[in-house]
């Protein structure tokens, strides 16, 4: 065989795997890009998750957070996490770790499909001092204004920051508790932020949220 005819041959060969590898990685954005499965997600969310969330995620028990609303991308981050043991929780951590990533998705556009509910506050001196908190920070703690991140109506930033509005008091009260504690450790932003915050500030944050809108 001539060389000519050898270098023909491995040009084939290196096309050949080239569009064999253009096709593997078509594949993959094609699947990437495929729609939630809305149904396949309230039919899962129905049978996993309604016990402690109730069936369209929205105002069950305090203890648990409302998911109705929330930003698909942050509840399939969440989701993973738990499910990778980067967030603990005993129960999430089962629930999760039986759920594929497609699971996910579907799980995740499900609940973010549905019109979150209005909540409300409960102590208007804690709404006062928590609305300052959230709306201007604490300068001498370093402590930044929430509304930089959450907006200043606490719908949140898709894919980078949680929809906070509304949410159960009882649940952001004991976010912001496990993350100063370091008991939740899958935010070093928030680590650092809630490090700063009393006991005090913390009630009066997770207070004037729940009433936010």
């Amino acid at each position: 065989m001539t060389n000519a005819m050898k270098r023909f041959l491995t040009q084939i060969a290196l096309a050949s795997v080239a569009l064999s590898l253009s096709g593997v990685a078509h594949s993959s954005e094609t699947k990437a890009a495929a729609k939630p499965d809305l149904a396949a997600g309230e039919a899962k969310a129905s049978t996993v998750c309604a016990a402690c969330h109730v069936a369209d995620g929205s105002r069950g028990m305090p203890t648990y957070p409302i998911l109705q609303g929330q930003h698909p991308e942050y509840l399939v981050k969440q989701l993973t996490e738990f499910k990778e043991g980067k967030r603990k929780n005993a129960i999430m951590n089962g629930m999760a770790g039986a759920l594929t990533p497609e699971d996910m998705r579907n799980i995740a556009a499900f609940y973010a499909s549905k019109k979150a509910k209005d909540g409300t506050a409960k102590n208007p001196d804690l709404v006062a001092a928590g609305e300052r908190i959230y709306r201007g920070g604490i300068a001498k703690k370093g402590v930044p204004a929430c509304a930089s991140c959450h907006s200043p109506n606490g719908a949140g930033m898709p894919a980078q920051y949680p929809r906070l509005a509304g949410q159960h008091g009882d649940y952001t009260k004991a976010q912001l508790t496990a993350f100063r504690q370091g008991d939740r450790t899958n935010n070093a932003q928030m680590t650092s932020i809630a490090a700063n915050l009393s006991d005090k500030e913390i009630e009066a944050l997770a207070d004037y949220i729940a009433g936010l809108r």
